[in-house]
């Protein structure tokens, strides 16, 4: 495992920096689709649940029965899979659901449809000008930026930690976990840089919050393995995967479908979600 060290910190700031990708779409896009965002939100979750279910939980669960048995593996599987679904659920619910990143389908399609003038699955010019007329408006949209940043930080950190001891443990498995938390991270990247470019008009800046969001995932794998690493069992590598897994289906269920759905295009966010399921798992044939 110790030679993985360096591939495995790569993953996980790869990851991680995927926020700043998203935060620099509003570097070069002039024109939002809110189709296009549901699709790429479906595709994400399809992504994402694919992994966890066909490959994360079984993975665990091999680990775990190896040690315990067939039936308190499971069960100890389990546990892990709904205790992850719990710690995230919990981050979330200590949240304000205005300032959680989960809920920022309300402030994304108030900006489009009020700043950038999206109409129902329509492309729109962006017009700055059209936003943040009064000062109070553009400190709340700074504030709800920040505050976004600062929560995705939040919840990057033991993300970073499951991508990065996995990619420790086994790099093709890790492989797989960042790609899919980077293209969760790229929307939470928007998210991030929208409101800030709108309060303050610079791109720059919108940006550079969003990357520096990102980083606490590469953060939280080298301090959680700094701390953990003398638990690095058998035991402790398969209740880690079936948390990410938990974790992984419960963000998909909770923020990736709702938001595609809040966009109003229902197919297209399901055609996502197959898109995304295909993509993946014929991908894995790669590896």
């Amino acid at each position: 495992m110790e030679g993985n060290f360096f591939s495995a910190f790569l993953l996980t700031l790869g990851a991680g920096l995927a926020t700043g990708i998203g935060g620099a779409v509003i570097m070069f896009v002039k024109r939002f689709s809110s189709k296009f965002l549901s699709a790429s939100l479906g595709f994400s979750a399809g992504v994402m649940i694919l992994i966890s279910l066909v490959e994360l939980f079984p993975e665990a669960q091999h680990a775990l029965s190896g040690i315990y048995g067939e039936k308190l593996g499971l069960f100890y599987t389990l546990l892990a899979f709904f205790g992850g679904m719990g710690v995230i659920a919990l981050i979330d619910n200590l949240v304000p659901s205005y300032e959680n990143p989960h809920e920022v389908h309300e402030l994304t399609l108030e900006v489009h449809n009020s700043a950038v003038g999206i109409e129902d699955g329509e492309s729109a010019q962006i017009k700055p000008q059209q936003a943040g007329k009064s000062m109070a408006e553009s400190k709340k949209l700074m504030r709800l930026g920040l505050l976004s940043s600062i929560v995705i930080a939040v919840h990057n950190f033991p993300e970073g930690l499951a991508t990065f001891v996995t990619a420790m443990d086994d790099p093709k498995l890790g492989i797989s976990i960042a790609f899919a938390i980077a293209l969760h991270n790229i929307p939470e990247g928007i998210a991030v840089a929208i409101p800030i470019y709108y309060a303050t008009k610079k791109r720059l800046k919108a940006v550079w919050n969003a990357t520096l969001s990102g980083l606490a995932e590469p953060l939280g794998g080298l301090l959680g393995y700094l701390l953990l690493s003398q638990l690095l069992s058998d035991s402790f590598m398969g209740i880690i995967l079936a948390s990410v897994a938990g974790i992984m289906v419960y963000i998909s269920l909770d923020e990736l479908l709702p938001t595609a759905e809040s966009y109003g295009a229902h197919h297209v966010a399901i055609i996502g979600v197959i898109t995304g399921m295909a993509f993946m798992g014929f991908g894995m044939l790669l590896f």
